[in-house]
């Protein structure tokens, strides 16, 4: 059985029949029975998602909050809770976890996590063996529109368009 650990960043905000909630509960239920534990925020909307996906299947879920968010508990899917005290060790956390990382659609929560991410991997204080998968069509027009400045940094990302594919990616990257 495969005991890495990957992050999963995307928005709290996705409710159990947008079509990102089930992008992420397919996600985590995948890397669950490919034997991986899976890492996110720990909260709602895709987070919720993807810990209900793996929780399911029987996999471990990592959720890091933070203590700065008032009156937010960890989803009931989250068996290993690790709290942080600001928002940039809470990131800091999830990057720290993760042997790769899956992007799903998001605002500017999940752009922060990605972008940090990204330039770790560009600027090589990243493993390349740590994959960095955008699932789902959603960040392509910014990679497009980075690699118009920096060509080369769009090599440090791979493209999913579904779940399925993603997992293969993270196997084959890992």
């Amino acid at each position: 059985m495969n005991k890495k650990t990957i992050t999963i960043f995307g928005t709290g905000r996705a409710k159990q029949d947008d079509a990102n909630f089930q992008l992420a509960y397919e996600t985590g239920k995948l890397l669950a029975q490919a034997g991986f534990t899976i890492a996110n925020g720990g909260y709602g909307g895709t987070m919720l998602a993807a810990a209900k996906g793996a929780s399911e299947a029987g996999g471990e879920v990592i959720g890091v909050t933070c203590s700065a968010f008032k009156n937010s508990t960890a989803n009931k899917y989250v068996r290993r809770e690790i709290v942080t005290g600001s928002f940039d060790e809470r990131l800091d956390t999830l990057i720290k976890l993760g042997q790769g990382y899956i992007a799903l659609p998001g605002g500017t929560g999940t752009l922060l996590e990605l972008a940090k991410v990204w330039e770790l991997k560009n600027k090589g204080f990243l493993k390349t063996d740590k994959p960095i998968i955008l699932l789902g069509g959603f960040w392509k027009p910014l990679v497009e529109l980075v690699a118009t400045d920096d060509p080369d940094s769009s090599r440090h990302v791979k493209q999913a368009d579904r779940p399925e594919q993603a997992v293969k990616l993270i196997i084959d990257g890992s």
